[in-house]
């Protein structure tokens, strides 16, 4: 599996809950942050961007970016720290 960070703007409407719907449907996924989160598919970032773009209107951003290897963090809650550590860890390996 690929793991990928999704960050994203919502401009006006901010219909967050269909996004966030649409990403919970990934089965390996965290919040890290309050607009970031994280997912594990075996999906291409152009097939998770496709499917999440579905959520949002014209003036939102989307931005899916394939993580590999090396992060850190700061401020993140512990538990979801340890989470992305191991999703991270599985990509290394």
């Amino acid at each position: 599996m690929k793991v990928y960070q999704i960050s994203y703007d919502l401009r006006n409407e901010r219909n967050y809950q269909a996004l966030y719907e649409r990403i919970k449907g990934y089965k390996l996924w965290c919040r890290p942050l309050e607009s970031t989160w994280v997912v594990a598919t075996d999906n291409s970032a152009t097939q998770v961007r496709d499917y999440l773009v579905g959520t949002l209107d014209q003036d939102d951003g989307i931005l899916v970016t394939r993580l590999r290897g090396e992060a850190a963090w700061y401020g993140v809650d512990p538990g979801v720290g340890s989470y992305l550590k191991s999703l991270l860890e599985r990509q290394a390996a």
